[in-house]
């Protein structure tokens, strides 16, 4: 799952960024509303963190432009406001949820995990279930008819990605804007050695990652 996180604060972005990346979250960091803006004309997120008071482009004209362009991305807003008048006004153009600094790391976390399973669906439940393989989103636990599947962080981004599109072809792009953060050093032939790595781990008769020619990857699960 790929996330944006737009705050000018550097010491909290960093803390952010690092909490959210250990739970195998792509997190791509900007410090100014017109870059996220511009950012955000041209690129997909699963979810959005946005603060409000930002240097050259408030949050809230962030958002608004964002839902002008017809995005239905989540957008968690973070802010040191306090007046109702904000809260209202961020929500008002399009926000899904609120949290006001300082806050706790683990709060934002599940606010963030929550969201995203009010987004996929799953909103009464972390685990995805299917046939034989279930992936806890909370916990990045793997398993196959009980028996747990070790997998690196990289490995558990990939399946998810794969499940949340179970039976349908993910092209090497889609895997790509999910795993992958500005940061990373990456390219779509990198992805070949993932799914490679994967499909060893996942070996069993009714788990099975196809490679669909000129178009990606197939995950059919029984």
């Amino acid at each position: 799952m790929r996330l944006l996180l737009v705050e000018d604060n550097a010491t909290l972005a960093d803390a952010v960024s690092r909490s959210l990346s250990k739970l195998d979250y792509a997190v791509d960091v900007l410090n100014e509303g017109d870059s996220a803006d511009e950012v955000l004309a041209s690129q997909t997120y699963d979810l959005i963190i946005l603060d409000l008071t930002l240097p050259k482009m408030d949050g809230l004209e962030v958002l608004r432009n964002l839902r002008r362009r017809g995005s239905d991305c989540p957008v968690l807003i973070l802010t040191a406001r306090t007046e109702v008048q904000q809260r209202v006004a961020g929500l008002d153009l399009g926000a899904d949820d609120y949290l006001t600094k300082p806050f706790a790391l683990e709060e934002l976390e599940a606010r963030v995990r929550a969201m995203l399973r009010r987004r996929s669906g799953e909103a009464r439940s972390a685990v995805m279930c299917h046939g034989v393989l279930s992936f806890d989103t909370q916990s990045r636990s793997c398993w196959i008819e009980g028996r747990d599947i070790d997998l690196t962080p990289r490995e558990r981004s990939l399946l998810e990605v794969l499940l949340r599109r179970v039976g349908k072809v993910v092209s090497k792009e889609q895997i790509a804007e999910s795993i992958f953060s500005f940061d990373d050093e990456a390219s779509l032939s990198s992805i070949e050695i993932y799914v490679h790595r994967l499909r060893k781990k996942l070996s069993h008769p009714n788990v099975t990652i196809r490679t669909v020619r000129g178009l990606g990857y197939l995950l059919d699960v029984q």
